[in-house]
């Protein structure tokens, strides 16, 4: 079988990224209807047009400015000054190394060793790095980490992954508002209203509402765990090939299987973007967003 390059990969997540965006605009739409219906039927005419309008304005914008809120929402300061020269010219000579621009560094206060990538394309791209990462490594297990985050950013992973961040933010909130609504208003909202001509197709909206609701964010969240886990793989080679020198990123990943607590405090939305999942937890391997750190080193000392 045909070995799949960096290209193969930019137009995977290109496709993947527009897929995303229609599968999770859907549910929006759906979401948003069964809402209308349930609340206000009679501003259906109105509803409609209006939740396109805002569905199109969020998906551009979780498209442009995605990144910012990533960046914010993990509290990444720009990686600037003396301090920093040294994480500024790794990222800079892999940048060299992968052909693309070099992406703003970022630092984030904390003792676990971690680092992710965030951006819309490889000209408008971040990097950020945890305190622990800088105090812990080694050049060439930092060079091993910032290899495998340049990665995400040359195959376009960030694109994907930062618009799967923000929507899968949305979705989850819609979905929690119409359950509250639903348990708290549905009932007596609905009381009274004629049920001559229409109560069947009010509790079926609602049914299919509510199994929308409870459904949507789960299905979307697996679905970005588990690209999360297979990107990651690709990641660990394409790292590799920048640095030439498996052992570095091996040694990264044994560390901070090792030392790490698991206790940053990191949206779940956001935690596939790490390299490592920041937050660590009891829950079986269908819903972990990365693949076994075992699995991961075994690999890197395998090539």
């Amino acid at each position: 079988m045909a070995r799949r390059t960096f290209y193969d990969e930019q137009r995977r997540n290109s496709r993947a990224s527009l897929l995303l965006v229609i599968v999770v605009s859907l549910f929006l739409f759906g979401l948003i209807y069964s809402f209308a219906y349930i609340f206000a039927p009679e501003a259906l005419v109105l509803v409609i047009p209006f939740s396109l309008i805002i569905i199109v304005i969020y998906t551009w914008s979780s498209y442009e400015y995605g990144d910012r809120v990533v960046l914010a929402s993990t509290h990444a300061r720009l990686a600037e000054g003396n301090e920093y020269v040294y994480l500024n010219n790794v990222a800079e000579g892999l940048a060299i190394a992968a052909g693309i621009p070099a992406p703003k560094v970022y630092v984030m206060d904390d003792p676990d060793i971690n680092a992710y990538a965030t951006g819309k394309d490889p000209q408008h791209a971040s990097i950020a790095v945890t305190t622990g990462a800088l105090q812990s490594l080694n050049r060439e297990e930092l060079e091993g980490v910032v290899g495998h985050e340049m990665s995400h950013i040359r195959n376009r992973d960030v694109e994907f992954m930062t618009l799967v961040a923000v929507l899968v933010g949305l979705v989850s909130i819609l979905s929690h508002i119409i359950l509250q609504w639903a348990w708290l208003g549905a009932g007596t909202r609905r009381r009274g209203r004629d049920r001559n001509g229409g109560s069947g197709m009010e509790v079926v909206v609602l049914v299919l509402g509510l199994i929308l609701a409870i459904l949507a964010p789960i299905a979307v969240v697996l679905i970005q765990l588990a690209i999360s886990r297979k990107r990651e793989f690709m990641a660990d080679a394409s790292g590799v090939e920048l640095t030439r020198f498996p052992e570095g990123l091996a040694s990264a990943l044994e560390k901070i299987k090792n030392s790490n607590q698991g206790k940053m405090k990191v949206d779940e939305a956001v935690s596939p973007l790490f390299i490592s999942d920041p937050n660590k937890s009891g829950l079986d391997n269908l819903f972990a967003s990365h693949p076994p750190l075992e699995e991961r080193i075994k690999r890197l000392r395998e090539m």
